[in-house]
């Protein structure tokens, strides 16, 4: 009533028709005339009932009407969002220091960026440069509660509501012109622009909510988990004297042998079984035993009951039968031409209709019976038949068609069966048989393949032993060689000896003279063996060969006046007991340029000692 009074009052705007091109234009004009906006084409924007156009708070003083509160569910200054299917048509928003001016309609409508997640947060823009504070939450506190207000200088701010859905109704005002109190200047106007915000935030309670939402979730899927999740079997006891013995009892219990045969079965299974607790359990397995005869009594009883029940059903069976057959032939009597001509139409109607009803209820009744007397001539024996012919029982002639074409299906089946099962051990024989070839052929090559390796390994061991062979060969012949040349050399040196001597003796030389003769046909020898070591010397043959040679060439390098092969032996066998000083001899002699032999004394005090002579022969090399 009070929008319709205010209505009257406003100016009356359905005789307003106004054409312009530009919208600019039209909005300053309308802005400045303070008249209610019209259409381009001379159409009402708003109607009478949708807004309250020209309100103003000071009206009251004027007409003595109450104000109306703004706040008032249905009079909001932001109208809700109308329909998809409806055209947007905004209205003007009047404000105590404000007024908001609709965009033009034939305008596109003013673009957003993506929602952010849990907005609650937006971004107006446009704002006139003398808008403060107060008079920005006065304009978007129509929305809700708004709970900050961040303002820039730049003619911005940002605002947070304290709900999402808010956020919609502030983006209702993107667009609008907005215009302090009746000012024209241009610092007191600008149009809005409102859009989504990114604030952390808003993120955040977004977030725990998410959370708190998906926390809720789990509980409720694990609840309803809970609820269908089987119960749990009860708990087993551990083993022990006192609780065999319990158990031992309820063994004996009938009504609770079930639980203690489930106790039983879990502690052998453990492996509880000991040679201490052996007899205990033995025991307990005779009482399960024992529970075998009452089993099988109660299996008898259960099986005599069902007979009984069997031969009870049957007897009311052949009760209800008998019944109606004479039920039956109460119907026929009742057909004859005696009763029949005596009956009215709808008599004779019903009576035929009752009797193909009873004759129907009667054939099933007796085909039910005559599958019962088939069951039990099936589990009779052929003795008991052969021996009591008079226990037969006498069946009609389509009992007993019924019976051979239920026989000839049954052995159609059974045929058709005993082929399919042919069929079948046929394709499973001859997959086996695939299979055992396909297995014999695969452990055949196999072995094949493993003879081969074994065989190619034998052979290159063979041949490994055989170049071994033959390097021990050369090396025993160069021995002999050597040997034989070495024993050549005494005696040659033996005889310049004795002749150098006898002419030491005679000529009256010293024996410093005849010492020097002999380190000089040492020297002599030496070179001899050099060259020929040279010419005939392999390299080393192996990593023992090696350590050797280290070993000896430091012993002898502190040595340095040389020393025999006795000491030299008698050192490396603390090392090794297994060498020889032959093999250590051998290996001197095959390396000329590391190790020199000289031989000192005269006579009986000759001796003969191995030096290192590597650094003087590696010049020479």
């Amino acid at each position: 009533a009070a929008a319709d009074g205010l209505g009257s009052i406003a100016i009356d705007t359905t005789q307003l028709n106004m054409s312009v091109t530009d919208p600019t234009a039209w909005a300053t004009a309308m802005n400045n005339l303070g008249m209610v906006p019209v259409g381009l084409a001379g159409q009402q924007l708003l109607t009478d009932s949708i807004c309250v156009p020209g309100f103003d708070p000071s009206l009251s003083m004027m007409t003595g009407i109450t104000p109306i509160n703004p706040m008032i569910p249905g009079m909001g200054l932001v109208p809700p969002p109308p329909p998809t299917d409806v055209p947007v048509v905004k209205e003007i928003i009047h404000c105590k220091s404000c007024t908001l001016f609709p965009p033009n309609p034939n305008l596109p409508p003013p673009s957003t960026r993506e929602r952010p997640p849990g907005c609650k947060t937006v971004f107006v823009g446009g704002l006139p440069e003398n808008a403060t504070e107060e008079i920005i939450q006065e304009v978007f506190e129509q929305c809700g509660d708004i709970t900050a207000i961040r303002k820039s200088k730049k003619n911005f701010c940002h605002i947070r509501f304290a709900e999402e859905f808010m956020v919609d109704k502030a983006i209702y005002l993107s667009g609008y012109r907005m215009r302090l109190g009746s000012s024209t200047d241009k610092k007191d106007s600008g149009r809005l622009h409102v859009d989504f915000a990114q604030a952390r935030d808003d993120f955040y309670e977004w977030e725990c909510k998410q959370r708190m939402l998906a926390r809720e979730e789990r509980h409720r899927r694990k609840m309803e988990e809970d609820r269908l999740r089987p119960p749990s079997p009860p708990a087993i006891m551990h083993y022990s004297e006192h609780e065999a013995a319990l158990l031992a009892e309820k063994l004996k219990d009938d009504s609770k042998f079930s639980e203690a045969i489930t106790v039983l079965l879990t502690w052998i299974e453990r492996g509880e079984v000991n040679r201490r607790s052996a007899n205990q359990f033995y025991s307990m397995v005779q009482s399960a035993n024992s529970h075998v005869r009452r089993l099988m009594n109660e299996k008898a009883a259960h099986e005599q009951e069902m007979e009984q029940a069997k031969e009870s059903f049957k007897n009311a069976l052949m009760g209800i039968l008998t019944q109606f057959e004479q039920i039956v032939a109460v119907f026929n009597a009742s057909t004859r031409q005696k009763a029949w001509d005596h009956f009215s139409k709808a008599q004779r109607k019903n009576i035929d209709i009752w009797r193909k009803h009873s004759e129907e209820l009667r054939n099933a009744h007796s085909e039910q019976l005559m599958g019962i007397r088939r069951e039990e001539e099936m589990e009779m024996s052929d003795d008991d038949s052969g021996d009591n012919p008079s226990k037969k029982l006498r069946v009609d002639d389509s009992a007993l068609a019924a019976q051979a074409y239920a026989l000839k299906e049954e052995n159609d089946s059974l045929r058709w069966q005993l082929d399919a099962y042919r069929n079948e051990v046929e394709l499973l024989k001859q997959e086996k048989g695939q299979l055992f070839r396909t297995e014999e052929s695969l452990t055949k090559d196999q072995q094949l393949q493993f003879l081969q390796q074994t065989m190619q390994g034998m052979q290159q061991q063979l041949l490994s032993i055989q170049e071994e062979l033959n390097n021990k060969k050369s090396e025993l012949e160069q021995a002999k060689e050597e040997q034989t040349h070495t024993q050549a050399m005494l005696k040659v040196l033996q005889e310049q000896l004795k002749s150098a001597k006898e002419l030491a003796e005679i000529n009256g030389h010293d024996e410093s003279q005849a010492n020097e003769i002999n380190v000089l046909t040492v020297a002599l020898v030496n070179q001899d063996r050099e060259k020929n070591s040279e010419k005939r010397s392999p390299g080393l043959k192996s990593e023992k060969e090696a350590l050797l040679i280290g070993i000896i060439s430091t012993f002898l390098h502190v040595h340095p006046f040389g020393a025999n092969i006795e000491y030299l032996w008698s050192y490396m066998q603390q090392l090794d007991s297994r060498i020889s000083a032959n093999e250590i001899e051998m290996l001197l002699m095959r390396l000329p340029r590391m190790f020199k032999q000289e031989f000192t004394g005269v006579g009986a005090t000759l001796e003969k000692r191995w030096k290192f002579c590597a650094f003087e022969g590696i010049k020479t090399i």
